[in-house]
């Protein structure tokens, strides 16, 4: 066999190492969100999206909006029955308010939506600022829920949106203490 020359373990690492150990630093802290906080800026985007598909039905059909939310209205009761009856009738009652100041809605959804795009950034980032701006923007509504849910009749629906708030705030909540952010 050839000589080779030994490689010495005293000697210092090179910079090209010293750069590829970075690197590879850069990208395990660049994404070290868990994945149930990937899991709540994923809904954070689905509910982003939803108020962008929202304002694009209020944009296309504002000028026919009663005849559209009649046909629309009248389908899902042919459908569904009364299921999400109320949750309907509200929605129908936002849909016409909409409709007569049509603009500042729009600003208000898509307001709205680019909320939730930041923050869905920020938890897929592991910002600390988007831990804090998911505790407490889902916190707060979290006495309102309760209220209603107490003083009017039962629904589902309305219980549904509680479990998942306080579920969103549990899980950013113990994410935060895992991190030493509390």
């Amino acid at each position: 066999m050839a000589n080779l020359p030994r490689q010495d373990d005293s000697l210092q690492p090179s910079s090209k190492d010293n750069d590829h150990h970075l690197h590879n630093q850069t990208i395990k802290s660049h994404s070290t969100a868990s994945e149930s906080i990937k899991a709540v800026a994923i809904y954070e985007v689905v509910k982003g999206v939803g108020a962008l598909l929202g304002a694009g039905a209020l944009w296309s059909w504002h000028t026919d909006l009663d005849h559209w939310l009649t046909t629309a209205t009248d389908s899902w009761q042919q459908t569904f029955g009364q299921l999400l009856a109320p949750q309907v009738d509200s929605a129908v009652r936002i849909a016409q308010q909409a409709s007569k100041n049509w603009p500042l809605f729009l600003l208000l959804i898509f307001a709205y939506a680019s909320l939730r795009f930041l923050e869905a950034y920020g938890l897929w980032q592991d910002k600390t600022w988007a831990y804090w701006f998911g505790v407490l923007g889902y916190g707060v509504f979290i006495p309102i829920e309760l209220y209603y849910l107490i003083v009017s009749p039962f629904d589902w629906f309305k219980l549904g949106i509680l479990v998942s708030n306080l579920l969103i705030v549990v899980v950013v909540y113990r994410n935060m203490k895992r991190k030493g952010l509390i």
